[in-house]
C-alpha cells in the first residue's frame, strides 16, 4: 500500500508529526521531492528533533527512511543529521538515499543566497538552501546524480562541466570569485566515501517492497499553495508538492497512491513572500506568534499568521486529491475568544468561493468570515474526540463541512500521543 501525507496550504502544517505518528504502521517512508529546505519537528520521549533532510520516521526503529530520486540531496546536511541521530539508535541501513537523486552542492546554496540579494525587495522569500539552483541545474543537466559520485572513470569530466556552469553564474552574474576544481573534487571524494553505505536503487527496493505487500508512506514537503505548477507562482518552491507526483518522486512511477492524507493547521500560517488573504495585522500576529512559537523550522523566520482559509484549503484538498484531512495545532486556539473562518473572498464587489492561484487576484481579495464562539478549556490532555469542548467540535465540524472531506485526525499538542483519531 502506498500512502501520501501532504500539505494543503503553504507548508508548516504539521506533516512531520503526522508522518511520525502513522509510521508506526509503515515499513518505509520516502521523501519524494525538495531538499534540506524542509523543516519537520518531531517530539518524542527522547526529546525534540528538527529534521531538514531526513524522513520524519527516522526515530522509529522498524521503519526504513529513503530520500527518493525526486529529491535534490544536500549531502553534507544529510550526513550531519545522520551523525547527530546515531546516538538514538539510527543506523545506516535504515536511512537510504536513492542513487538517482540529484546532488545539491554547497555552491547551490551560495547561488540561492546571491540571487535573493540581487532581487532585493522583489525576492521570493527563499530558504537559501540551494533548492532552486539545484533543481534548475538538474533540468539543465548541469549537476550530478548521486550515483555519479561513484563513477571514477567519468566523474572528473562531469565535475569539470558542472563547475564550469556554476562559475559562469558566480563570476558573471554575481561578481564572485570562481570555485576551484581541485577543491570541489576533494569535496566530492569526501562526501562520496561517507555517503556510500546509504546509497540504494530506490526503484528496485521500493518496487519489490510494494509487490510484496509492504506499506510505504510518501512524505510531502511544503504544501499545495507552494507547488511549482499549481501553487501561487512565482511564490512557490521549485518542485511539485502534490501527492500525484509521489510515485514518480519515490521511484515507482507505475504505482498509484492508495490513500492521501491532507494536513492543515487549525489556523493559517505562511513563511515567505506572496499574497495571504486572511493575514492578521502585525500587532495581533506578533502577539500570537510569540504565544504559539510560530517561527520557521528551517529559517527561524517569523511565520505570517491568519484565520483559517477554507477557500485556499479546499483548493489544496482538490489538487492534492485528499481522501481525508488531519487538523493540527487545535490546542493553540484555546482561550483566544471568537474564531473566524474564511468561507469566501470579496473581490471587485463580488463574492468568490473558488480559489485562484493568480497573485494579482489574491492581492485584490478580502476575506469573508463566519465567526464561531471558540472555547476556553485547555484541550492538550484530551485524547478522544467526544471529550473535546463543544466549541472545539463545532470548529472542526465546520471545517469538515467547508472542505467536503472527512477530518480523521486532530492534534492537540506537540507530543506523539497528543493526536486524536476520529472514527
Amino acid at each position: 500500500m502506498l500512502k501520501a501525507i501532504v500539505g494543503l496550504n503553504w507548508g508548516d502544517e504539521g506533516k512531520g508529526r503526522m508522518v511520525d505518528n502513522l509510521s508506526a504502521e509503515a515499513d518505509y517512508t520516502v521523501r519524494y521531492h525538495g531538499g534540506s529546505n524542509a523543516g519537520h519537528t518531531i517530539h518524542t520521549d527522547q526529546g525534540k528533533f528538527k529534521l531538514h533532510s531526513l524522513p520524519s520516521s527516522v526515530l522509529h526503529p522498524t521503519v526504513t527512511g529513503v530520500l527518493g530520486p525526486g529529491m535534490t540531496v544536500d549531502v553534507e546536511g544529510f550526513l550531519a543529521e545522520f551523525e547527530a541521530l546515531r546516538e538514538h539508535g539510527v543506523t545506516a541501513d535504515r536511512l537510504l538515499v536513492a542513487d538517482a537523486a540529484s546532488v545539491c552542492f554547497p555552491f547551490h546554496r551560495d547561488l540561492d543566497g546571491a540571487e535573493e540579494e540581487r532581487l532585493s525587495d522583489g525576492r521570493y522569500g527563499s530558504t537559501r538552501r540551494g533548492i532552486s539552483p539545484a533543481y534548475g541545474d538538474r533540468v539543465m543537466k548541469k549537476t550530478l546524480l548521486v550515483r555519479e559520485l561513484f563513477d571514477r572513470e567519468n566523474l572528473p569530466a562531469r565535475l569539470a562541466a558542472v563547475l564550469d556552469w556554476a562559475n559562469e553564474r558566480i563570476v558573471r552574474i554575481y561578481g564572485g570569485a570562481p570555485l576551484s576544481l581541485d577543491e570541489v573534487t576533494r569535496w566530492a571524494a569526501d562526501v562520496a566515501a561517507r555517503l556510500e553505505p546509504h546509497v540504494v536503487d530506490a526503484t528496485a527496493l521500493l518496487g519489490k517492497a510494494l509487490d510484496d505487500g509492504a506499506t510505504v508512506i510518501a512524505e510531502g514537503q511544503l504544501g499545495a499553495l507552494k507547488d511549482l505548477y499549481y501553487g501561487i507562482y512565482p511564490f512557490t518552491t521549485s518542485s511539485t508538492c502534490l501527492a500525484g507526483h509521489a510515485p514518480v518522486g519515490i521511484g515507482v512511477p507505475w504505482a498509484r497512491v492508495d490513500r492521501t492524507i491532507g494536513v492543515t493547521k487549525a489556523f493559517s500560517s505562511c513563511v515567505g513572500a506572496g499574497p495571504f488573504v486572511t493575514e492578521f495585522d502585525e500587532e495581533r500576529a506578533d502577539r500570537l506568534r510569540r504565544q504559539w512559537g510560530e517561527y520557521g523550522s528551517t529559517t527561524n523566520r517569523p511565520r505570517r499568521l491568519g484565520a483559517f482559509d477554507a477557500v485556499a484549503t479546499r483548493y489544496g484538498v482538490r489538487v492534492q486529491g485528499a481522501d481525508e484531512v488531519a487538523i493540527t495545532n487545535l490546542d493553540q486556539l484555546s482561550g483566544t475568544g471568537e474564531l473566524d473562518l474564511c468561507v469566501a473572498y470579496e473581490r471587485a464587489g463580488r463574492t468568490v468561493r473558488e480559489f485562484s492561484p493568480r497573485p494579482a487576484e489574491l492581492a485584490a481579495s478580502t476575506p469573508v468570515h463566519e465567526t464561531l464562539s471558540g472555547w476556553d478549556e485547555d484541550i492538550s490532555g484530551v485524547r478522544t474526540y467526544e471529550q473535546l469542548p463543544a466549541g472545539a467540535r463545532e470548529y472542526v465540524e465546520a471545517i469538515q463541512e467547508l472542505l467536503g472531506v472527512p477530518v480523521r485526525h486532530v492534534s492537540v499538542g506537540s507530543h506523539r500521543d497528543a493526536l486524536i483519531e476520529i472514527k
